[in-house]
């Protein structure tokens, strides 16, 4: 099993000072920046794009996960890879062709991620999972913070690593949505190793302390930490 990484969410930071919140996690010990980018139709809330990108860019050399809630992303990916994205995800639920949009992540020299909501099964990517980066499971319903995490997906998690160990893939399985301190070890057992954490570390008063305690209890529950 792959060692825990943590991806702070920017959702939950102070917008108002957002520069110097990215550099307090970075500091702090985060492995990604995760970016929540919401169009207002595929989900219920409206939220940044490229140029914030380019402002949170100039403040971290830590790769930067943009998750893109948005409809017909394919419009999108030059503007999200030119601003700095290191690792793009699109929803599987918003892609008519899922394969030609992998691809042109691919053609952007960006790491490909496709992330599923809590309803749809993990077969949706079978003709696919040998062209990602990662798979982003999402434990909440997309489209606001702060929600409490969906325990339904845990079966979910665990069928996509086997799937991955089987093929002999080295796929990121990626948890969004309600992860906090208390509850990372359920998702790490189950299979998962990137864990996005919006309150769970934005809301606490010491970054550096909620991102070493998450990432421990991961990899004491995973195995990768006795």
């Amino acid at each position: 099993m792959r060692q825990a990484l943590i991806a702070p969410s920017i959702l939950s930071a102070d917008f108002g000072r957002l520069a110097d919140e990215v550099r307090a996690i970075s500091d702090a010990g985060a492995d990604y920046v995760h970016v929540d980018v919401m169009d207002g139709h595929f989900v219920p809330n409206l939220t940044i794009g490229p140029p914030v990108i380019e402002s949170v860019r100039k403040a971290t050399a830590l790769p930067l996960d943009v998750h893109l809630m948005i409809e017909n992303p394919d419009r999108f990916l030059e503007d999200y890879a030119r601003a700095g994205a290191d690792v793009i995800c699109v929803h599987a639920e918003a892609c008519t062709h899922l394969h030609r949009t992998i691809q042109a992540i691919q053609a952007l020299g960006k790491k490909p991620a496709v992330a599923l909501n809590p309803h749809t099964p993990h077969d949706a990517l079978r003709y696919v999972l040998d062209d990602l980066a990662m798979v982003l499971v999402m434990s909440v319903n997309p489209g606001y913070g702060g929600q409490a995490f969906i325990s339904a997906v845990l079966p979910k998690i665990r069928a996509l690593r086997a799937e991955a160990s089987a093929r002999g893939l080295p796929l990121d399985i990626e948890v969004d949505g309600g992860i906090k301190v208390e509850n990372v070890h359920l998702v790490a057992e189950a299979g998962a190793n990137v864990f996005v954490s919006g309150s769970g570390i934005f809301g606490q008063a010491d970054y550096q302390q909620a991102i070493r305690d998450m990432r421990k209890r991961a990899d004491i529950a995973a195995g990768t930490l006795i």
